[in-house]
């Protein structure tokens, strides 16, 4: 998770960026789902059932505080098709743990928004794209209505809340869209995140942008960012999955601000890209860790072994490689000057298309020229 408009803003006015104090849980609480959305990475379906109980899933709550998880991200499937979903937050907030929601918004309505708001810290809508394109891609006829609407509902009760969108072939055609969108309704956070090969969107690799068009989307990307700073308008842009969109940034300020650039420099090494499992983990609806949602293998399964044991493994040698800084990756990342600010990003990626964890990543768009030096 790159924290664009955030980071911007504290270059600028030489304050403390916005840091990871912890580590993020994205927990798949279960793989029933009411939608068929064509990039995702699990594979929900409505047929799905439910694997973990409830006891267990608090059980695993106190070995995640122990080993210093400070927010759950609260996903699926669909999370709120989880009866006991609004109980395993409360849990959450006893323990201090961070909660936020991510759903496709249908089931939030009149009865349960309050839940909704008062249970969650954050709570991020999927919206991708304008109406046909949203329902095409997510697999229901009038679905952008309703998920829209559960977005309204939610900002006339809290300010804690965002749209998600995903960057495909198709879906780019709206980026412009969703952000007249958030400008027009004043959307206080937009979540843009790349396309990971994993799940559905594995079967659907054609999906994704090339490298000339994804080039062309960040420096589009930035130059909303760059505006809204300086319009002051509020919305916080943050991409997801492309840690390389930070060495885009660094680039810009180069060119436009370098007087600024050892301070940027400074905070994205702080930030320190890709940190699947480092200060991000993922169980999946089976109980499986690992490093990230698309990741290809399990750590280990929490009904087998504590949370904590399996993420403090120092012999587990796919924990090992993650951890190493800078990473031991191989192609274009091995000679790259930039490798300590992405930390070579998506393994995932690297694995699907290559069958290699250190492997580079088959979607960074960087030239040979550019990560070689500075200037």
């Amino acid at each position: 998770m790159f924290r664009l408009s955030n980071i911007i803003k504290s270059t600028f006015e030489e304050e403390k960026e916005r840091t990871l104090d912890g580590t993020i849980a994205i927990w798949n609480f279960t793989n029933r789902c009411n939608l068929s959305c064509l990039h995702c990475y699990s594979k929900a379906t409505v047929d799905s059932r439910d694997t973990l109980s409830t006891d267990e899933i608090v059980k695993t709550l106190d070995s995640m505080v122990k080993a210093g998880i400070k927010f759950i991200i609260f996903s699926g499937g669909e999370p709120l098709l989880r009866k006991d979903i609004f109980d395993i937050a409360q849990e959450c907030k006893k323990r201090g743990i961070f909660t936020y929601l991510s759903t496709n918004g249908i089931y939030i309505d009149d009865k349960n928004l309050d839940n909704v708001v008062n249970n969650f810290n954050y709570v991020g809508v999927s919206i991708d794209g304008e109406p046909d394109i949203h329902d095409k891609f997510r697999g229901m006829k009038g679905s952008y209505q309703k998920s829209f609407e559960a977005v309204l509902k939610l900002m006339g009760k809290t300010e804690k809340v965002g749209i998600r969108f995903t960057l495909t072939k198709e879906t780019v055609k709206s980026l412009k869209f969703i952000f007249n969108l958030v400008e027009k309704y004043r959307i206080p956070k937009l979540y843009i995140s790349h396309l990971v090969y994993s799940g559905r969107g594995l079967e659907n690799q054609n999906m994704d942008l090339s490298k000339k068009d994804r080039r062309r989307i960040v420096n589009f990307i930035l130059d909303k960012a760059f505006f809204y700073y300086k319009s002051k308008r509020k919305t916080e842009i943050v991409t997801g999955n492309m840690e390389q969109d930070a060495i885009m940034l660094l680039q810009r300020f180069i060119k436009n601000y370098p007087d600024l650039v050892e301070k940027l420099y400074e905070r994205l090494v702080r930030w320190g890209g890709n940190s699947a499992g480092v200060k991000l983990v993922n169980i999946d609806s089976f109980g499986n860790i690992k490093p990230d949602p698309f990741f290809p293998f399990s750590l280990g399964n929490i009904k087998e072994r504590e949370f904590y044991e399996i993420w403090n493994d120092n012999n587990n040698p796919i924990l090992n490689f993650l951890r190493t800084k800078p990473r031991p990756i191989e192609g274009k990342c091995k000679k790259c000057v930039f490798l300590n600010v992405c930390n070579g990003g998506s393994r995932s990626r690297a694995f699907s298309v290559y069958g290699d964890l250190s492997a580079e990543d088959p979607s960074c768009y960087l030239s040979d020229k550019e990560i070689r030096s500075f200037i």
